[in-house]
């Protein structure tokens, strides 16, 4: 009796299961790659909600940033000197005497980043990207390369000026010069990191502006001052991308890093826009930045010991040793062993901090200054002159 129970019940189960529609193995295949949502008919109204949600202010300002973001390929022509003593072994120079060296050139390539200003083909990018140039090619995200040339570039600030020649209205971005950043506020950066992706759309990061008005030390006799500093992520080959706000618009060119692995660590540096704009409208139309100003001032970083004997408590300023009779600084009231402390209200420490703030000024133009005299604050006002007017 168990046994022919045990049967009944087996049969009873395979004809229930014959009421089951048949689907075959390949059905079941292409089916288990796709979510049950797929397999229905979708709500239009519904999708078309799901798609506003993904949208966002980030997401519009790249697509409507993208077509304007290029790759700088550059070729340099770079001196190089070989030395005929390759270990630099004495023993070679008392058995062949000694030689002197050669000086060989060799192209170079590399990559960096920018952007178009124009419709007309201006594009920005880095000073050192593009600066020492002997052949620049851009390379569009639709595809194409143009030749470009260089207009004119600024080591001071690190910005350099390219044209594409062109017959078509190309896409470009725009600077936002009606507010400054907000620390907190959305940044965006774009660009090609590591020359990855040349001729393609670029490399997207997103973080927040994390300060404005820092002053980075001076390298290669380029002064980072009054940088924007952002934690999106900025790498090598970024520079000369630009540092977007949510609405789209340029509020600095990715300049600077601060690595110690030679990555990104949320630490980048961008030139604000309002600086940018005006170096580039000067290489526009000169080619180049006027910097050959004149204050006749010769000084140094206050020494400690000098600090001392002048009964100054902080070892900070520049300390003036001369001054040119007739110049600016003479007829503006400089003294020796005036101590300056201030340049039009930013704090002086160093000799560097001078020189970097007289960058953002040309000749002809006014600055106010403080100094220290006989323990005494003594404001002073000084015109910029010029070299040229020297000669």
């Amino acid at each position: 009796m168990r046994l022919r129970l045990i049967a009944l019940c087996i049969f009873g189960t395979l004809l229930v299961g014959c009421d089951q529609p048949v689907r075959s193995q390949d059905q079941q295949a292409d089916n288990s790659f796709r979510s049950k949502s797929e397999q229905r008919p979708a709500d239009s109204g519904v999708q078309d909600e799901i798609m506003v949600g993904r949208t966002t202010a980030i997401t519009r300002a790249v697509q409507a940033a993208s077509p304007a973001v290029v790759s700088v390929n550059v070729r340099q022509t770079q001196q190089v000197r070989v030395s005929p003593n390759p270990y630099n072994d004495p023993f070679y120079d008392f058995f062949f005497g000694r030689q002197r060296s050669r000086v060989l050139e060799r192209q170079v390539q590399s990559m960096g980043s920018g952007f178009v200003i124009s419709s007309s083909g201006y594009i920005v990018t880095n000073d050192h990207v593009a600066g020492s140039a002997s052949g620049i090619t851009i390379a569009f995200p639709d595809g194409t390369e143009r030749e470009a040339r260089l207009i004119g570039s600024d080591p001071g600030t690190d910005l350099a000026l390219l044209k594409v020649d062109t017959e078509d209205q190309l896409p470009f971005l725009e600077f936002e010069l009606e507010s400054s950043p907000i620390a907190g506020e959305w940044s965006i950066a774009l660009g090609n990191p590591f020359g990855l992706f040349e001729a393609a759309d670029p490399t997207v990061t997103v973080g927040v502006v994390s300060a404005t008005g820092r002053d980075l030390q001076p390298q290669d006799n380029r002064f980072y001052m009054d940088m924007i500093q952002t934690d999106a992520a900025v790498n090598r080959g970024n520079s000369g991308g630009p540092l977007l706000n949510a609405e789209g618009r340029v509020i600095g060119v990715n300049t600077a890093i601060f690595t110690e692995s030679g990555g990104s660590v949320g630490i980048g540096f961008a030139v604000p826009a309002e600086k940018a704009v005006r170096v580039l409208e000067e290489l526009r139309d000169k080619g180049f930045v006027d910097r050959a100003y004149y204050t006749g001032l010769q000084g140094r970083t206050l020494p400690a010991r000098w600090a001392q004997a002048l009964g100054i408590e902080e070892a900070k300023g520049v300390v003036v040793e001369e001054v040119d009779l007739g110049s600016p600084a003479d007829l503006a009231g400089f003294k020796p062993y005036d101590v300056i402390r201030s340049f039009s209200g930013d704090a002086v420490d160093t000799r560097e901090d001078f020189l970097g703030y007289l960058f953002e000024y040309r000749p002809g133009e006014v600055v106010e200054l403080e100094v220290i005299r006989n323990g005494q604050i003594v404001p002073l006002e000084m015109v910029i002159g010029s070299q040229k007017s020297e000669n």
